[in-house]
């Protein structure tokens, strides 16, 4: 279902009238406004265009990302400069890597549809153990507090980063309407961002009601890709919070896009 998230939602029904007696009903609360917000190309980085990219997040001056795709999914550690990988470690040829989380100096990947996911040690890549988890793995990141983490549909659950355990749900909506396909995550100054999975825009979400706040266009990275295959879509979000730079990707790319974001 296509979702007119740019667009605030009005209805033209006539509001309630209350009968002789008895007490008028509250209307609704308005949806939140999402507001347009352009993404500036600021630099462009090498990518590994054979890379499914499920997951990607910054830490210690490089770039984490989860690859994708049963018998080539991995974790990696690459330089953004030239794209050179650094550091890997293979999952098994059963499983579809996912989501990438970072809690200390542990990564934590997920996978699709078999349940499990991994712990890694940030420095070495080493694996560290393994834990399941019920529902489908999509997207995974931390808010300081916890692990956020999507499935495919509207509701984000945030989990501990130790147990896994479910602390709390919530429902992605734009216009008051829930937000499918929501997949890699990431947050930034407390909001969460999120790519849609085939959708060529970033949401932007309150941690505290799921609505969403602003849609980042990527249209312009999108058509610069020129993407022959259709499932080399826009996916993969790190934020580098000490020089304050914002990365984005997206599976099959060949580029990394350093963007800056602007408010229309």
């Amino acid at each position: 279902m296509v979702l007119a998230i740019a667009a605030t939602l009005v209805s033209g029904a006539p509001a309630p009238v209350a009968a002789i007696g008895q007490t008028a009903p509250v209307p609704a609360p308005a949806p939140a406004p999402v507001y347009p917000i352009t993404a500036r190309i600021v630099a462009r980085y090498p990518h590994d265009p054979s890379a499914f990219t499920e997951g990607l997040l910054w830490h210690d001056g490089a770039l984490y990302e989860s690859i994708g795709l049963e018998g080539r999914s991995e974790v990696r550690r690459v330089r953004l400069e030239d794209g050179k990988l650094l550091a890997r470690a293979t999952l098994p040829a059963s499983q579809f890597g996912e989501g990438l989380g970072l809690w200390g100096n542990t990564l934590v990947s997920l996978t699709w549809t078999t349940g499990i996911g991994h712990r890694w040690d940030a420095a070495t890549l080493k694996h560290l153990g393994s834990f399941r988890y019920s529902g489908e793995g999509w997207g995974l990141a931390s808010d300081g507090q916890a692990l956020v983490q999507s499935d495919g549909s509207a509701v984000l659950r945030f989990r501990d980063p130790k147990s896994f355990a479910v602390r709390r749900e919530l429902t992605v909506t734009a216009n008051g309407r829930p937000v499918r396909n929501v997949n890699e995550l990431e947050v930034i100054d407390g909001a969460i961002f999120a790519n849609v999975w085939h959708r060529n825009y970033l949401i932007r979400i309150d941690p505290a009601s799921g609505a969403v706040t602003g849609l980042v266009d990527l249209s312009t990275l999108v058509a610069e890709i020129g993407a022959a295959d259709p499932e080399a879509v826009a996916n993969g979000i790190a934020w580098d919070p000490v020089k304050r730079r914002l990365f984005v990707t997206g599976k099959l790319w060949p580029t990394v896009f350093e963007i800056a974001l602007e408010a229309e």
